[in-house]
């Protein structure tokens, strides 16, 4: 493995059979995400970005080339890589610190060390008080903050996020991207995001890749060069907008593509 690269997704194509027909999903795509680096996928609807996630994740194998992580080829989904989906995937009848503490319980962790770690991550996202409330009595937005603790407190090597504010509101929305990028600003886990939302992918990240329409490939890499800490003023800077119409530019080319290929 490179030095300093996380994961490398090398020459992965993924080809699905509807209705008879082959359908490729995604084509040769070839991605290097660093060490601690937040990197963030965005592209036109349906162009493949959630089913690359899924296979980094494991849950899904390509049809062609490897995943790898740290080195090791990734065939099946892993302790080493925390998923966070956008429909929330909390257990009903466990508590938050139980929802939090329950990779940690599967993997035979002493309870005094689970409870320990998930009460750090508990007051991490902003959630002490809740310990003992239950999913169904949670916001929306609670219920992802819950989520994405649960993830990292596995300490995986890489944390996936496919979409994981988009059923919010847009206040609540804002609020989780600025919490996530001050988690990811005290713990530097290498993260990879999937959005669609483009001023989302630029406030979160330090690189930005932009895919084609279906089959999806790479069309872009966008640097990211805002300072870090960022809070919710950053979105109207000189630097912001200019990067916000780059990545605009490019994805309305592609959705363009999309809506004349169906014509």
């Amino acid at each position: 493995m490179e030095e300093g690269i996380k994961l490398h997704i090398h020459n992965v194509s993924k080809t699905y059979r509807s209705d008879g027909h082959e359908v490729l999903a995604v084509d040769e795509i070839d991605l290097k995400i660093r060490n601690k680096e937040f990197a963030t996928i965005i592209g036109p609807s349906g162009c493949g970005k959630s089913t690359l996630l899924r296979i980094v994740a494991g849950l899904v194998k390509p049809t062609k080339g490897i995943v790898r992580l740290d080195g090791n080829v990734i065939s099946r989904p892993g302790y080493d890589r925390g998923m966070v989906f956008q429909s929330y995937t909390l257990f009903p009848w466990l508590t938050v610190k139980e929802n939090i503490q329950f990779g940690l319980e599967i993997s035979g962790m002493p309870k005094a060390q689970q409870e320990e770690i998930a009460q750090q991550f508990i007051e991490r996202v902003g959630l002490k008080g809740f310990e003992k409330s239950y999913p169904k009595g949670l916001s929306g937005g609670m219920k992802q903050r819950v989520a994405i603790a649960r993830a990292l407190a596995n300490n995986p090597a890489i944390l996936l996020l496919d979409e994981p504010f988009g059923a919010l509101d847009a206040q609540t929305r804002a609020l989780m991207q600025e919490l996530l990028t001050q988690v990811w600003e005290e713990l530097h886990k290498t993260i990879l995001f999937v959005t669609h939302d483009v001023e989302e992918a630029i406030f979160l990240s330090d690189r930005v890749f932009i895919m084609t329409a279906r089959p999806g490939k790479i069309k872009a890499e966008i640097d990211i060069p805002l300072e870090r800490p960022r809070s919710y003023e950053i979105k109207a800077t000189e630097s912001f907008l200019n990067l916000k119409k780059q990545a605009l530019r490019l994805i309305r080319e592609e959705a363009i593509k999309a809506i004349q290929c169906r014509e």
